[in-house]
């Protein structure tokens, strides 16, 4: 097999040049269920000057290429369901909308792998749905090898100068890519902007979203781009100024009606803000436009069942589970909620013929069998069988203990129906497991508040003490981290404690002091320092008086002082 491009290290792009003979250090995956157009393509690649070349003959295919080595480029087939079942091993799966969508989600590729959708597809809305998830390039088809030349000689160029930041971000160095792209906007100012939207990202991907902010208002005071616009919003939005945000957003989709991405972040914030109904309205209106991004489905048929649209519900998620099919990241989730609407509508028979397909296709982990006993309770339940429905909660139960990985809507689902039943422990076992997941973990009082609609006070207050415990235990660990040495370590495990027990002092204490404590130690870190800040004034609202609070506000001070951070007004 061909190998794949050299490159400075792993997973970082090859610094390749345009010129026809440097082609020859290009590898590519061609995704293509057609043997003759995998054929023709790569014949028109080596005339190019490409002879690193590998095929994948469907999305599957090509995601496992992908996950077992990097190509520079990808030329993708966007009707990838046009073959015919056989050798190549094609016929009905994913499009190539899809394929990027994953590839992209699920960051198997980087950001600077050049991304080439090839297509004949005249269908309005799934061009724009290729477009709005933005391929390097796309190319209509027929076209001819100067054409594919050219286009690929254009995306290397412009990899090419953006090689210096994308090395670093691979390298996971984000604050010297943010000093690379502010200098590499000086001496190459053809590709400013480029320069300016990575700046911005990168602050993002640092939680700085004050400082993207900056940058996207420079860049729209010089230039009033759609990226800079939706960025600007996204900025606002993230430091939780929804209300300021939303008519930036609704003034981005009026003049710019394809610019998909705006409608999803429109509806986010319209829901924050407790405006479920205006928006399942947005995200219907960006289905209209754009009717094949799986994830955006999703969350239309989310947002339908919490408006007690059972039948958008049912629409939107029969939609998911049927295009995802063939997908290598398929969530046996969408066959719950699909279950859920059609117990809504009263159709058992539908949601049967649900549960068997899900039986069916996704069986054999923790989490296809959680959900399958989730989706029997909710017919169970339907039925008026409160003690069948009660074993499959047990059975849901003890596959999420074993493994099954839930989102925390979903356990926050199972939980309630474990109340209904009065099945307090596995109910506060679910939902200690909710805080547990990452960057989508349920707060704690997101929680609480489950207990607390149920009816069941007492229940949330055993959840207190037990993550009030889990913070002191954390605490000791914290301690041991530090007197070892492992001061960053020892910060991680005090933000966990910070997310057991969010409002008590000792521990808004501790970490104040470990935060300022790695500051000062290892450098400036402004995510870690604006922390700080927010939880001085929150000890300072909750005790003024409190012993600690004056030491800490003069550490601050200092390490301020000693980074030059004061001076600079920042």
């Amino acid at each position: 097999m061909p190998e794949k491009s050299s490159s400075s290290q792993p997973g970082t792009p090859a610094a390749n040049q345009p010129g026809t003979q440097l082609n020859a250090q290009l590898s590519v995956l061609i995704v293509d269920p057609n043997a003759g157009i995998r054929a023709n393509l790569q014949n028109m690649l080596n005339q190019a000057g490409v002879t690193r070349i590998e095929s994948a003959v469907n999305a599957g295919t090509a995601i496992k290429a992908l996950g077992r080595k990097s190509f520079d480029i990808v030329l993708c087939e966007y009707d990838l369901g046009s073959g015919t079942r056989g050798a190549d091993g094609g016929g009905e799966g994913q499009d190539g909308q899809q394929l990027l969508e994953d590839l992209r989600h699920h960051r198997i590729i980087p950001p600077w792998s050049i991304f080439i959708m090839l297509t004949a597809e005249g269908t309005y809305g799934k061009v724009v749905s290729a477009a709005e998830l933005t391929p390097t390039d796309y190319i209509l088809k027929p076209f001819t090898v100067q054409v594919l030349h050219e286009r690929i000689q254009k995306a290397v160029a412009r990899r090419a100068a953006l090689l210096p930041v994308y090395q670093l971000i691979a390298q996971a160095k984000p604050r010297e890519a943010i000093e690379a792209a502010i200098e590499s906007a000086r001496t190459r100012p053809a590709h400013a902007l480029d320069f300016a939207r990575l700046r911005a990202e990168l602050h993002a991907s640092l939680k700085e979203h004050d400082l993207a902010e900056t940058v996207y208002r420079d860049v729209l005071a010089a230039k009033p781009v759609g990226w800079a616009r939706l960025g600007l919003a996204r900025a606002v939005a993230a430091q939780g100024r929804t209300d300021e945000a939303i008519p930036l957003l609704e003034h981005i989709v009026a003049d710019n009606p394809r610019l998909m991405a705006a409608y999803d972040l429109l509806a986010r914030c319209q829901q924050e803000r407790g405006d479920a109904a205006q928006a399942k309205k947005t995200l219907e209106d960006a289905v209209a436009i754009s009717p094949y991004v799986v994830r955006r489905l999703r969350r239309l048929g989310e947002v339908a069942l919490e408006t007690g649209d059972t039948d958008g519900a049912e629409k939107s998620f029969r939609q998911v589970v049927t295009r995802s099919r063939y997908s290598e990241f398929r969530n046996p989730e969408d066959h719950v909620n699909l279950v859920r609407a059609l117990v809504g509508k009263g159709d058992p028979a539908g949601a049967s013929t649900v549960i068997r397909d899900l039986e069916r296709s996704l069986r054999g982990t923790p989490a296809a069998e959680a959900c399958k006993a989730i989706s029997v309770a909710l017919l169970h339940d339907a039925a008026g069988n409160g003690a069948a429905a009660v074993k499959e909660l047990k059975l849901a139960v003890d596959a999420v203990r074993t493994g099954g990985a839930l989102s925390p809507n979903m356990r926050v689902g199972l939980a309630q129906s474990c109340l209904t039943h009065r099945m307090d422990d596995e109910a506060s076992e679910v939902m200690l497991g909710a805080l547990n997941g990452g960057d989508d973990a349920l707060s704690p009082q997101q929680a609480l508040n489950v207990f607390v609609r149920a009816g069941r006070p007492d229940l949330a207050d055993g959840i207190g003490k037990q993550l009030r415990a889990q913070a002191q235990i954390l605490l000791g660990v914290a301690d041991e981290k530090r007197n070892m040495g492992d001061v960053r370590g020892a910060v991680q495990t005090l933000l966990e404690a910070l997310h057991m027990a969010p409002n008590n002092l000792q521990v808004m204490v501790a970490v104040v002091g470990g935060v300022l404590r790695q500051i000062m130690e290892m450098g400036w870190d402004h995510p870690l320092a604006a922390l700080s800040e927010e939880q001085l004034e929150h000890i300072r609202a909750i005790d003024p008086d409190h012993p600690r609070l004056a030491a800490l506000d003069a550490e601050l001070a200092a390490a301020k002082r000693k980074y030059g951070i004061a001076a600079a007004g920042t």
